[in-house]
């Protein structure tokens, strides 16, 4: 296969890959596998899979705002417990097996299909929560952090039913998803290149495909709303609940 034919290969999974993490999450198990196939070690892999996440997340972050949809107005109560939880999940993957943690989320990822397949949207209960219920937000929103810095991958699932349980609607939720995601991976990918874990000729196609997809996946959400994004979400969730299961 020559360089050119394996970029374009590359980008278009990136696109592919871009619209599934805007409107839902779980777009790196199409392009972490392919980045294997291409002949990239895991870790390397998923260093260079990291620069196009960053660059879709910025690209749909800031076509959610032109749109209207600012997810920097809801993220700040969200980034906090999610970024001590990544440094948590970080520390806990280093000790814990990640196979038995996979699992655990596994199981944990079908119970996402509940607030996801409830009708979203801001209730009369939402809109006068008490600071206990701000306080378990913040619980969860700290395990997901947990769950984000050991494995990553569907990190945004889990963003999107919490968001969703909170009282957002899926298009808010989606807004405010890809900025969190956005800070985490521009915090993570310092790591893989100090450690030369980026392939960079490989992360140019996939920056070109995840920007563009980026692009359309909030276009696409914003436009197609929550009709176009539970039917993605659903399909999502049980893809990556599948995976981490070990059932395929």
């Amino acid at each position: 296969m020559d360089d050119v034919t394996t970029w374009m290969i590359l980008a278009l999974g990136g696109l592919v890959a871009g619209v599934i993490n805007t409107l839902a999450g779980g777009g790196s198990l199409l392009t972490v596998p392919l980045l294997v196939f291409m002949g990239l070690p895991a870790t390397t892999a998923n260093g260079t899979n990291r620069i196009g996440v960053l660059f879709q997340n910025l690209v749909s972050t800031l076509r959610f705002r032109k749109e209207g949809f600012d997810g920097f107005r809801g993220a700040a109560p969200v980034l906090v417990p999610v970024v001590i939880g990544s440094v948590l999940g970080a520390a806990i993957a280093s000790r814990m097996p990640a196979e038995i943690f996979k699992q655990v989320f596994g199981i944990a990822m079908v119970g996402l299909l509940i607030p996801i397949l409830r009708q979203a949207g801001p209730s009369k209960e939402s809109k006068n929560a008490a600071p206990r219920s701000k306080f378990w937000n913040g619980i969860i929103f700290l395990g997901i952090g947990v769950y984000g810095g050991a494995i990553q991958a569907g990190v945004g699932l889990f963003l999107i039913a919490a968001l969703a349980r909170s009282g957002l609607d899926l298009v808010r939720a989606n807004a405010i998803k890809v900025l969190v995601i956005g800070v985490l991976t521009l915090v993570a990918v310092p790591v893989f290149i100090a450690h030369d874990q980026v392939d960079w000729p490989f992360a140019s196609a996939l920056v070109v495909g995840f920007a563009l997809g980026g692009e359309l996946g909030a276009r696409a959400a914003v436009r197609g709303g929550e009709r176009l994004i539970r039917p993605v979400l659903i399909v999502s969730v049980l893809a990556m609940a599948g995976r981490m299961l070990s059932l395929y």
